[in-house]
């Protein structure tokens, strides 16, 4: 058998000799929430959906209705500077001439506005009064003669909404998918030019512009918003 090599003192191990505590790691500082003014999902995803599929079940009720009458609905349609259907400012989004007026605007009604939901549903519910009577009392005042109706003005509104919404919020990611929402739905603006037989540019130029007022009055009041609570120091 082989002899077993000694073991130096000061190698041995001792009780008496104080473990070296390993330095701690340095802590890492909390994960800043992304600011209102950039926000792209809704901070409430289901819900926001349950909202847009709510609103969009209703236009194809209000629908079946529209054709049991046999579209005796479409009186209470948008009808310019008469007096006497001035309601049809509020109606005539719910209303459309056929199921495939209505099946054209479903998906874009979807998408855009499930994404207009981004600030919450409070700022959407805004953000849609002001589209909706914007682009309902212009058609009123400006229209051309004839029943004006459909949720096209809506459509353009959100569009515009969000096209201008990501450059007042100096948002990459918004002006991203505002890019991205145009090259998909950009061909809809087309609808604002004059000329077109049985379609209410009027409707989708004053929805637009509805969704431009809407931009700026959101971001105003984000930026009031900003202001008054401004994000707390980070201390680490």
């Amino acid at each position: 058998m082989e002899p077993v090599p000694a073991v130096p003192p000061s190698e041995q191990p001792s009780a008496a000799q104080p473990a070296v505590a390993r330095p701690a790691k340095p802590a890492r500082p909390p994960k800043q929430p992304t600011p209102l003014a950039k926000r792209v999902v809704p901070p409430n995803p289901v819900q926001a959906a349950v909202v847009i599929l709510g609103f969009l079940a209703l236009l194809y009720v209000i629908q079946v209705l529209n054709v049991i009458t046999n579209y005796g609905l479409l009186g209470f349609g948008d009808i310019p500077r008469d007096f006497s259907h001035w309601d049809g400012v509020l109606f005539a989004p719910l209303l459309h001439g056929s199921w495939q007026h209505l099946f054209g605007n479903s998906l874009p009604l979807l998408v855009l506005g499930y994404l207009t939901t981004s600030l919450g549903l409070g700022k959407f519910f805004g953000v849609t009064t002001i589209i909706w009577l914007t682009g309902g009392l212009g058609v009123w005042v400006f229209g051309h003669d004839g029943v004006h109706i459909g949720a096209s003005g809506l459509i353009f509104g959100y569009l515009t909404y969000l096209l201008v919404r990501g450059l007042f919020a100096r948002s990459v990611t918004q002006i991203g998918i505002a890019v991205a929402v145009f090259a998909l739905y950009g061909w809809v603006l087309l609808g604002m030019l004059p000329g077109q037989p049985g379609i209410s540019w009027e409707g989708h130029l004053f929805g637009a512009l509805g969704g431009v007022l809407a931009a700026w009055g959101v971001a105003r009041d984000l930026r009031k918003e900003a202001a008054k609570n401004p994000p707390p120091a980070i201390v680490v």
